[in-house]
């Protein structure tokens, strides 16, 4: 039909007859957006919300003013100093924690040195190792003495530890950290990878702080990206112990790191630290509550500190578990590319989050009934 065809056929209806068509196809159009339901992403580790007003405003002043010039020193690693405890000189801004631990484990480790990690762990992990030119060596537990045991079997350099860990949640205790950090040789260093620090035990966040003033082969890596919910912008930092300045001084990135990306942090950092904090109260309370609807299903929850759950269904696999929750519009990460296949990995967001996936779960589990399956 042309377009002169299409207005002719209105030529022998009324003004209301028209008008009135036109609001039933609108009603009908109104209809079917009510009944598409958005997909509910809980894949991501990252924050889903945009970030605040007064970062965004920060951005876009520096945008303004000078995305012409090569990037300056700024702020950021004074503030972060001041909040933490720490001198300025033993922080190292870059494009985010994982290119600071890339470059940290290029630093040290020699060709066909071992980088040891308990597995599962952050993919990135092996990635960085290879990309060294040294091995990746997974270790099975994340108890001390198994590190210790698999640094003395290989040509240990480093140790790569995420605490909380991705994707199982779990801490490494103070205590724990400690007793790896006494019996290694001093030719290995400890790399902490700290991204989701903010969900965890304010008390947590302090006690790895407290150990680099005892243990220099410490390196404690932090993020933006995470709670913070910057992730398009790539800043994080890495602290050091006393005597780490000038391996710090190597992590840094040549040019330095985005002036957006900086005035955004620093922005974060002065705007939005109590929203940090009541994010991470509600997904602590979430975290619980999901923690228990989950195991009275009869699911496998790891504890976690982090802002998600390492789940398993005792027959269901995790592939076929994360494809059945994608049917009802909810996305949740597969196990088997973090290193389990018998796990999926669920974020932990607000109340109606938990409603829903709860929802999809058990129409999940009963359409598996229905069939016997389970």
């Amino acid at each position: 039909m042309g377009l002169l065809d299409y207005y002719r056929q209105f030529d022998a209806l009324t003004e209301e007859e028209i008008n009135s068509g036109l609001r039933q196809e609108a009603a009908e159009k109104r209809a079917l957006e009510l009944m598409r339901v958005e997909t509910l992403d809980l894949s991501q580790t990252t924050w889903p919300d945009p970030p605040h007003a007064d970062v965004v405003s920060a951005v876009t002043f520096v945008a303004r003013r000078g995305m012409h010039r090569y990037p300056r020193e700024s702020e950021l690693a004074s503030e972060l100093a001041h909040r933490l405890g720490v001198p300025a000189e033993r922080i190292a801004i870059g494009n985010g924690a994982s290119e600071l631990l890339q470059a940290a484990t290029c630093a040290l480790i020699r060709p066909g040195q071992a980088l040891l990690t308990p597995w599962p762990s952050h993919p990135l992990f092996p990635t960085i190792a290879r990309r060294a030119h040294g091995v990746a060596v997974p270790v099975s537990e994340r108890d001390p003495r198994a590190l210790l045991a698999a640094a003395a079997e290989h040509d240990t350099r480093v140790i790569a530890l995420a605490s909380p860990n991705d994707p199982t949640g779990e801490m490494i205790g103070a205590a724990q950290l400690e007793a790896l950090l006494d019996g290694l040789p001093e030719t290995v260093a400890v790399l902490l990878d700290e991204s989701l620090i903010e969900y965890a035990d304010p008390a947590a966040q302090r006690a790895s702080l407290a150990l680099l003033e005892r243990h220099p082969r410490l390196l404690v890596f932090r993020s933006f990206s995470k709670a913070w919910g910057l992730a398009g912008l790539r800043c994080g930092y890495v602290i050091g112990g006393p005597g780490a300045e000038s391996v710090l001084a190597e992590l840094a990135p040549e040019h330095g790191v985005s002036e957006l990306a900086q005035a955004a942090a620093l922005e974060a950092l002065r705007a939005c630290s109590r929203q940090v904090e009541r994010r991470a109260k509600v997904v602590a309370q979430q975290r619980s509550a999901l923690t228990e609807a989950l195991r009275e299903r009869g699911l496998q929850v790891a504890d976690s500190e982090a802002n998600f759950l390492w789940v398993a269904h005792p027959q269901m696999p995790g592939g076929e578990l994360s494809a059945r929750l994608a049917e009802s519009g909810v996305l949740v990460a597969a196990g088997a590319p973090l290193g389990e296949p018998s796990h999926v990995r669920i974020t932990v967001r607000d109340q109606a989050a938990t409603d829903r996936l709860l929802s999809a779960l058990d129409a999940a589990f009963a359409q598996a009934a229905a069939r016997g399956e389970s």
